[in-house]
């Protein structure tokens, strides 16, 4: 792996790692602000072109079966 496909796979775990924390939140306080704003970015972000840029992974699909592991749970 070269040290740029570190650096996106590194961006994107970041924001799977916030996304995730954001919808646990929301779980247990459906009114928090703060995990409604990340959640909201997050989601811009799987749909953005940059995210397109950094791996072939459908950022829908990503929040599709994030959202569905954190309601699992």
């Amino acid at each position: 792996m070269t040290p740029e496909q570190a650096l996106c796979n590194a961006i994107i775990i970041q924001a799977v790692k916030d996304y995730r924390t954001a919808l646990k939140a929301l779980k247990r306080n459906p009114n928090s602000m703060a995990a409604i704003d990340t959640k909201r970015e997050v989601e811009r972000f799987f749909r953005s072109q940059w995210y397109m840029v950094l791996t072939d992974v459908d950022g829908e699909f990503l929040i599709r079966k994030l959202n569905e592991e954190v309601n699992a749970q």
